[in-house]
């Protein structure tokens, strides 16, 4: 992922410049509902949510002037998100009381494993998608059932051992071929 100047931020949004500002927060809320999933184990929804209300705090931060170093303006967006997902948990009467749980964070290493897997599987649907249907559904049984036997697998869609591994070889290559290109992109 590639480092973004989010303190122009600050300023299209004191500027007015809706453009600019709507083409960055479209790169930094992403990020933001990732780091409550990820990080604070947020359910989807309640990530989201909770990142738009920190958005619209610090929006209101920005208004007002209060924001005195912008260059820091995302490490505030994330600290904000963070607080106001605790505030959300808090309301909803499942604040856990042990402090050790509250602060409990996946290590920096998996946080970085579960995006990139992410990623990877983003892409590798994209390609999928690209493949016929019949493909497509024999990619997915065989990525879905990896330890099903190639018998099994060459029963269930009327193919033969040896035309079963062919195309599973030809399909594989394929998506490789596919990932490479997009993951390059």
């Amino acid at each position: 992922m590639a480092q973004i100047d989010f303190s122009e931020l600050v300023d299209a949004l004191q500027q007015g410049n809706d453009s600019k500002a709507n083409e960055l927060l479209r790169e930094v809320m992403p990020r933001l509902v990732d780091y409550l999933r990820i990080v604070m184990s947020a359910g989807r929804i309640e990530a989201k949510e909770c990142a738009q209300q920190a958005f619209i705090d610090v929006f209101d931060q920005i208004k007002r002037d209060k924001i005195k170093e912008k260059k820091y303006i995302y490490s505030y967006m994330i600290t904000t998100a963070r607080n106001e997902y605790l505030r959300f948990k808090k309301a909803q009467h499942r604040f856990v009381s042990d402090p050790e749980e509250v602060y409990h964070q996946i290590e920096p290493a998996r946080q970085i494993e579960a995006l990139v897997e992410e990623e990877r599987m983003k892409i590798l649907r994209e390609c999928l998608k690209e493949l016929t249907q019949d493909n497509r559904k024999l990619m997915d049984y065989l990525i879905t059932h990896p330890d099903d036997s190639m018998k099994k697998v060459s029963k269930k869609f009327g193919l033969t051992n040896a035309n079963l591994r062919t195309k599973k070889s030809r399909l594989t290559n394929r998506l490789h071929h596919c990932y490479k290109r997009k993951s390059s992109d």
